[in-house]
């Protein structure tokens, strides 16, 4: 690869080829960028999709720096919750783990599953095929 080519790849503040010895190019895959504090924490329900009302699910993550898991809410509001009987059975921030039971009163749909891990904040959505 010319010096020339590169200096213009580089000159674009791309980052679009990596010298290989050998003199051959390949394209640099860029990392993502991280999500912003605040949004670090994962989340994670299984099984995903649920199948049938009263379902036992099981979320589990990771609190990307938070203190450990504070809370697990589902649904946009109290009148209309996803899950129902949330118990926190691991509340460790490198790998959480709750159980929950889906809610009687839930139909076909998607609806957002939060974490609090005291910092740190994650959200999944639940599908459900009831």
């Amino acid at each position: 690869m010319s010096r020339g080519l590169i200096a213009a790849i580089a000159g674009t503040g791309l980052a679009a080829a990596l010298l290989i010895p050998g003199g051959s190019a390949q394209a640099a895959t860029p990392k993502p960028p991280r999500p912003p504090k605040g949004a670090r924490a994962v989340v994670v329900v299984s099984p995903n999709p649920t199948t049938e009302r009263g379902q036992r699910v099981t979320i589990t993550g990771h609190c990307g720096g938070g203190k450990g898991l504070r809370a697990v809410l589902a649904g946009i509001d109290r009148e209309h919750p996803v899950l129902r009987d949330i118990r926190v059975v691991k509340d460790d921030p490198k790998g959480f783990v709750a159980k929950a039971t889906l809610s009687p009163t839930i139909g076909n749909g998607v609806g957002p599953v939060f974490v609090d891990c005291g910092g740190e904040a994650g959200v999944t959505l639940l599908v459900t095929h009831v």
